[in-house]
């Protein structure tokens, strides 16, 4: 035993020395547990437990502000994960997405009139954030594959939490189902990886020495498998299905989240192992990584705006919606490296803002109103002006038009990829622009349906049969906010672009 004891106490020290650049996810941890134990034990165990989560939440931020700041030079845990300032910023990105969600089920009468209640769908989320947080800094396959599965075991619960109706429970089950099949076929990959390569670091150079020595076959079969999992988070084409049933059947307030929380952990992961190729000097990605996420960037760009001009559920809608702005996130994921990441932390940012913002409203209109449809929004904006103005300028942003965030957004991954075009003269940057361009217009005519409708369109029900406001709620205020952010971001992208 007491040959073993120095290598025990190696370890322990290896432990130790990383736990500082942890202190975002041990308050999460604390958070969740004390979260548990509140709806366990006390009476009014959901206010007591949102508080706590809340609070946490606004300590984890804090916690990953001044990771920003001081970040980690090398890998820690056995080089396992990297808390560098880059993964800080779009941890803290996640963590306001979660005090988002936070809120918008405070305000969400589905959720809290439901016997199951909310504390546990606050545990849940926790967890979730936590597997979020480990893939932002996952360097290492093993790590990747294991903060996945934490993502995707409670995305599933959150998906089905509800289950008032055959269509939530329909959806929850094909989400259970693609994501363990996409998670067993990204193992498969991972252990073809790691059986000609012989590490699961893969920022390490020996491992991409390793890959590229791969038989040419073996080397696209294993990329083709690992990018399955990631794929499936991100929802881009072919990894998709998913999505529209799965939008549309959760409830409003887990649509919001799953479209743009898990995005941010995929892409900061995706990013991680793009960008790992020229750090250690190579020129250029491999050619058959490039052509696989260049032509999933150009097909998400279609079909995802031009499945959309027929949805009329607006949640549904929206899914394809995700699906095509994933194509720009890896459009920009491909370009220039020096500024890749800037850009990639503006658009996710950006999209962040306006999908909670149109969620938000959505479920306002959903709630006060029972309307699902983008037919059913006629003559809106009559009665409830100030709801779907701010509704019409999140629209606005989504499509990519000035002065607003998506404009700005869409601009630089254009930028980006001409840059691109200019500095290799790959003709693919020009596919990849042309399409974002063309993709853009197709995006006004679904987006602007509901402005339309609104403001041009008289509505076939009587103005008396609604209800003459809606409730001002802290929900709408903070859909206010964010619809003013948007414009903001716009008309001042350095708030962001200069961090």
């Amino acid at each position: 035993m007491q040959e073993y004891t120095p290598h025990i106490s190696s370890l322990l020290n290896k432990v130790i020395e990383g736990l500082p650049f942890l202190l975002p996810e041990l308050l999460l941890t604390l958070t969740f547990l004390l979260s548990i134990l509140s709806g366990v034990f006390l009476k009014k165990g959901y206010i007591i437990s949102w508080w706590i989560v809340v609070v946490g939440l606004l300590f984890t931020a804090l916690f990953t502000v001044n990771q920003i700041f001081w970040p980690a030079k090398t890998p820690v845990f056995f080089g396992m994960i990297l808390p560098d300032s880059n993964g800080a910023q779009l941890k803290l990105l996640i963590t306001i997405t979660s005090l988002l969600f936070v809120v918008f089920i405070h305000y969400n009468q589905a959720i809290r009139s439901h016997y199951k209640k909310v504390d546990d769908l606050l545990s849940i989320l926790l967890a979730v954030h936590i597997g979020l947080n480990m893939m932002t800094m996952a360097v290492n396959w093993l790590m990747t594959y294991i903060s996945i599965e934490m993502v995707s075991i409670g995305s599933y619960i959150m998906v089905g939490y509800l289950s008032k109706d055959k269509k939530q429970s329909e959806a929850a089950l094909k989400y259970v189902l693609f994501g363990t099949i996409c998670s067993a076929i990204m193992l498969y990959g991972l252990s073809l990886v790691y059986g000609y390569t012989g590490t699961l670091t893969f920022t390490d150079k020996s491992h991409l020495i390793g890959l590229t020595n791969m038989p040419p076959a073996a080397f696209m079969i294993s990329m083709l498998l690992v990018l399955t999992g990631i794929g499936f988070k991100l929802s881009f084409v072919p990894f998709h299905f998913w999505s529209p049933d799965v939008y549309q059947g959760a409830p409003t307030p887990v649509t919001a989240f799953l479209s743009t929380a898990p995005k941010i952990g995929a892409v900061t992961l995706l990013g991680r192992f793009v960008l790992t190729w020229p750090a250690n000097g190579y020129e250029t990605l491999p050619r058959v990584v490039f052509i696989l996420l260049a032509l999933a960037a150009i097909a998400s760009m279609i079909l995802g705006n031009f499945a959309a001009l027929w949805q009329s559920n607006v949640k549904r809608m929206m899914a394809y919606s995700s699906i095509g702005h994933t194509g720009f996130l890896l459009m920009i994921i491909l370009t220039n490296p020096s500024r890749s990441f800037e850009i990639l932390f503006f658009y996710l940012a950006a999209y962040v803002v306006m999908n909670m913002g149109v969620f938000m409203l959505a479920d306002r209109l959903e709630e006060g109103l029972g309307l699902t449809d983008v037919s059913a929004y006629k003559g809106l904006g009559r009665n409830y002006p100030s709801t779907m103005v701010a509704m019409t300028l999140l629209m606005v942003s989504l499509t990519g038009l000035p002065p607003t965030a998506g404009f700005v957004a869409k601009l630089l991954a254009f930028s980006a990829a001409l840059t691109a075009f200019q500095s290799d003269g790959q003709y693919i940057w020009l596919v990849l622009v042309i399409t974002g361009a063309i993709t853009t217009v197709i995006a006004l005519f679904f987006y602007f349906k509901i402005p339309l409708n609104a403001f041009l369109r008289s509505s076939s029900k009587e103005d008396s049969s609604l209800p003459n406001k809606l409730p001002l709620n802290g929900l709408f205020v903070i859909a206010l906010i964010l619809s003013f952010l948007s414009l903001l971001l716009g008309l001042s992208p350095a708030i962001l672009l200069n961090i």
